[in-house]
């Protein structure tokens, strides 16, 4: 079986999030990348599905040099080999469709990534990939076992779980708890800087994203302290203040 894996590369959830250029670049000074979250679980899970069946896996990444620390970490987890698409990926369309331009022809049985990335939480490019493809696309996939040429999952619907077979190849984006994270250990280290990282230049895909500015929330405002027994006060608050209710 064939897997190829697509991984983010983004900031720490403990990083500080800053922009230069007019607010129209992300500041990277400083801050410590990692493969997205719910990319690391759809990873874990393709290492398990090679363990019990035998097969390969391939990650991939679209980004500049700067993502292939990421990548390597990939390898040492227990991914055979690595591509990274050398551009910047600008919206999930360009994303899915670079995905797409090297999958077409590749044979993979499964396409898996997370449900969505940690920067950006667009939840988009699985099912671009899955559309551009012709093939099935799920998500948010919390179980997969392969039976022969059919995935079994579970996904997580509004108020439970929906219970589906596909035939592959198919497109999954994964969330927990489809398998436990894994940290490489020592060897998976060692032997990831002699596994091959093939960088390829992107299709003639153009993207339809213009960036115009970044901007950061809002600072939370001071919290006020209303007496227990005034609860007129409270009411009001809540209503013309904080405009909850």
């Amino acid at each position: 079986m064939k897997i190829l894996v697509c991984i983010t590369h983004v900031p720490d959830t403990t990083s500080r999030i800053a922009f230069t250029d007019g607010d129209k670049k992300f500041d990277a000074n400083g801050v410590q990348f990692i493969i997205g979250p719910y990319d690391d679980y759809a990873l874990a899970r393709a290492v398990e599905l090679k363990e019990q069946s035998g097969g390969s896996i391939t990650v991939l990444n679209v980004g500049g040099a700067e993502t292939e620390p990421t990548l390597r970490k990939a390898l040492a987890i227990g991914a055979d080999d690595a591509i990274r698409i050398n551009a910047e990926p600008t919206d999930s369309l360009f994303v899915a469709a670079e995905i797409a331009h090297v999958a077409k022809d590749a044979g993979y049985n499964l396409i898996l990534m997370g449900r969505e990335s940690i920067d950006f939480n667009g939840g988009m490019v699985h099912g671009m990939v899955g559309e551009i493809l012709g093939i099935p696309s799920i998500s948010p996939v919390m179980t997969l076992e392969i039976d022969g040429d059919t995935a079994k999952m579970a996904r997580e619907i509004e108020g439970g779980k929906e219970m589906l077979e596909v035939k592959m190849p198919l497109v999954a984006g994964c969330q927990e708890p489809i398998a436990e994270w894994k940290i490489p250990n020592m060897r998976g280290i060692m032997s990831a800087r002699t596994k091959p990282l093939n960088v390829v230049e992107p299709s003639q895909n153009q993207s339809g994203t213009t960036l115009e500015k970044y901007e950061l929330p809002p600072a939370k405002g001071a919290v006020k302290m209303v007496d227990a027994d005034n609860v007129a006060e409270l009411v009001n608050l809540l209503k013309n203040d904080a405009k909850v209710i």
